[in-house]
């Protein structure tokens, strides 16, 4: 595929808002991608990191290895998620600290805009991918409500945890740092990073890249023979996730992990809330954001 250097500033500024989704905990990356319509590319391009590429690059040399994995297109993904996740995270942290509701809000209408859009890419609606959707919401909205594991941190273990997060990330719906919450992996790693425990981070390293590579090519495989039904579990996924998202939450539990406090909440209606529900601003930033995806939606549509 050729590219000119405006498609690659657009890829960059995609990396970014996948990078700014990232931040946000409970909101992944992976939907950032398919909403933006880079999401297969992505994966095919991540299932091309493989010993076929090593071949390539010792047959015939370095530039027919970077055509081979889609190169310039992951450089510049990587770079806008580096560049987002360095000068975005301060804000994000701030207004998830301070204006949680509005945030939320926010990326609620985001997503939920989302769904339509990936819905829409379903040719046909047949009995096979209603279950689909069904199976995948609901699995993701089980997901979300699930307790944190007890901390383990045996070796086998932080290969599983790495590679379940990793692939969080690249799925739509659920954030990689939510999954390790849930497997009780989060304090573990929190700790091997503050105490640069590489031997931690290492396990934890090696199995996302297992994950990585592994997942990538599972969904490569399911996008080529069974795009419909993928596309239905999918979407599924996405709106079953948008229970970790909703704005209005209440406390059931809290724990303390250095200078972080992981929280277990459930979701409860705005006028249920106890505070200021701050439900029309709310509603506005939801809407916008939902027209926001909608805009990018048409433009890409022109576009094509």
């Amino acid at each position: 595929m050729q590219r000119s250097l405006t498609d690659y500033f657009i890829i960059t500024l995609k990396g970014m808002a996948m990078g700014a989704a990232d931040v946000v905990p409970g909101v992944s990356g992976g939907t950032i991608a398919f909403i933006s319509g880079i999401y297969e590319e992505l994966i095919d391009t991540i299932s091309r990191v493989n010993l076929e590429a090593l071949q390539v690059l010792r047959k015939e040399g370095l530039r027919p290895a970077w055509r081979h994995i889609n190169g310039n297109f992951l450089l510049a993904l990587l770079t806008g998620i580096a560049i987002s996740v360095l000068s975005l995270a301060r804000l994000l942290k701030w207004l998830l600290e301070n204006e949680p509701i509005l945030l939320w809000s926010f990326f609620f209408g985001l997503v939920l805009a989302s769904v339509i859009l990936v819905a829409k890419q379903i040719d046909r609606w047949r009995i096979a991918t209603i279950a689909g959707f069904v199976i995948g919401a609901a699995t993701a909205w089980y997901i979300t409500t699930l307790p944190p594991m007890h901390d383990n941190g045996s070796i086998p273990f932080l290969f599983l945890a790495g590679a379940l997060a990793i692939c969080a990330m690249i799925l739509p719906g659920i954030s990689g740092a939510f999954i390790l919450v849930l497997l009780g992996a989060y304090e573990t790693v929190l700790g091997a990073i503050n105490d640069k425990d590489l031997k931690t981070l290492a396990i934890v390293a090696v199995g996302a890249v297992f994950g990585l590579l592994s997942f990538s090519r599972l969904l490569k495989y399911l996008f080529q023979h069974y795009k419909n039904i993928t596309l239905a579990v999918l979407t599924g996924f996405i709106f079953g996730s948008l229970n970790k998202i909703w704005p209005w939450k209440e406390v059931i539990s809290s724990r303390t992990i250095g200078e972080k406090t992981i929280t277990v909440e459930q979701s409860i209606s705005p006028f249920q809330f106890d505070g200021n529900p701050q439900l029309l601003t709310a509603c506005i930033l939801a809407i916008g954001g939902f027209l926001f995806i909608y805009i990018l939606e048409r433009f890409a549509a022109k576009q094509s």
